[in-house]
């Protein structure tokens, strides 16, 4: 009878331990996405060649026999820096000598201004001499400027392309000496495809990068070729603001960056942007499932208003922003399901092994 008298309890509670069990409920897993307020900016990333400016032939403006030539091919030179000289012998004797006469004649004018003064000289006479004296100064100051002629100076910075010349060898006034490429200035090039060249109205801003170094340099619109290629791209060249890093140098290949207005947003409106798989349609209504601080959902109207160049959904009204908007999954929730939020996976535990 004792053993009767324990087993019916044992039995009841039995019993009531498998039906809480039973009574669990399922909880759905989602993941959320914040809205994103609606920029009247969008980006165009293409590929683009660094360029020199443009390559300078240096040479003497007078001829001569070269003396010396200071650089070689590949030699980067700084603007006024010597690139070669003449022999200046002859130049330098054209100079004495219009230096004496000049000063003879300097000194026979002065003593006729003393002359004219006192009225003993005619005043036609004295204005002969001030002319001579003037000829004579003109004379010299082009032999000046002859030897000064002798040194040949880089006119900007940049680097040595090529050496024409050896010491020793003639040249006449004008021969390239070397060819020197600017990169006091250097340019980008990008090709850009005919629906982005139709819309060059709405380019705002510039701005480059190389795999070497991820800074961003900003760039200035110097033109765009009216003209497509046979491909049906258009060239536009862009400028480096201020000085250029000296890794940028002319053939690399950099990434361009291209900002322009997108029209989607410059209707006067405010608005966000959602992934586009967060939405879902009821009665030719749009909706979303906004998460609660409980942990449960809820539905709630949005007004759609097309797709921006990223490929995510346009909301003009229904949510402010705030709100934490369930991204995935979207069909098999109802009204006020409590969800249970996964973490964002991380890049550096994949799997989740860690």
């Amino acid at each position: 009878m004792n053993v009767k008298r324990w087993l019916v309890p044992a039995m009841v509670l039995l019993l009531a331990a498998c039906g809480t069990k039973k009574e669990e409920k399922f909880v759905r897993s989602v993941k959320l996405v914040q809205p994103v307020a609606l920029s009247n900016v969008s980006h165009k990333s293409l590929s683009g060649v660094v360029k020199e400016s443009e390559e300078i032939s240096l040479g003497f403006k007078t001829g001569g026999q070269i003396e010396k030539i200071f650089v070689k091919e590949g030699d980067f030179v700084k603007k006024g820096q010597k690139i070669a000289v003449l022999d200046r012998k002859d130049y330098q004797l054209g100079v004495d000598a219009y230096q004496i006469q000049y000063n003879q004649l300097k000194e026979e004018v002065a003593r006729m201004e003393q002359l004219y003064k006192a009225n003993s000289l005619s005043g036609n006479d004295y204005e002969k001499a001030l002319a001579g004296l003037q000829q004579i100064g003109v004379q010299l100051q082009i032999n000046k400027n002859k030897l000064e002629y002798t040194t040949l100076l880089a006119p900007v910075s940049g680097y040595i392309q090529s050496v024409n010349y050896d010491p020793a060898e003639m040249v006449q006034a004008g021969a390239a000496i070397v060819n020197l490429l600017n990169v006091s200035a250097i340019e980008v090039e990008v090709d850009i495809p005919a629906s982005f060249y139709m819309q060059r109205d709405k380019f705002t801003s510039f701005c480059c990068a190389s795999s070497l170094e991820p800074t961003k340099y900003p760039l200035t619109l110097l033109s765009i070729n009216q003209k497509a290629s046979s491909t049906q791209l258009y060239k536009m060249k862009l400028a480096l603001d201020g000085k250029h890093p000296n890794h940028l140098t002319a053939g690399m290949n950099v990434v361009v960056d291209i900002a322009l207005t997108d029209t989607t947003a410059m209707d006067g409106k405010s608005g966000f942007t959602l992934p586009i798989n967060s939405l879902f349609n009821e009665a030719e209504k749009s909706y979303v499932w906004v998460f609660n601080n409980d942990s449960t959902v809820q539905k709630r109207e949005v007004k759609m208003q097309g797709i921006d160049t990223a490929g995510k959904a346009i909301i003009r009204a229904g949510i402010k922003g705030n709100e934490q908007i369930i991204k995935a999954g979207v069909h098999s929730l109802t009204q006020g399901e409590k969800v249970r939020v996964l973490p964002e996976s991380d890049t550096t535990n994949v799997g989740g092994l860690f």
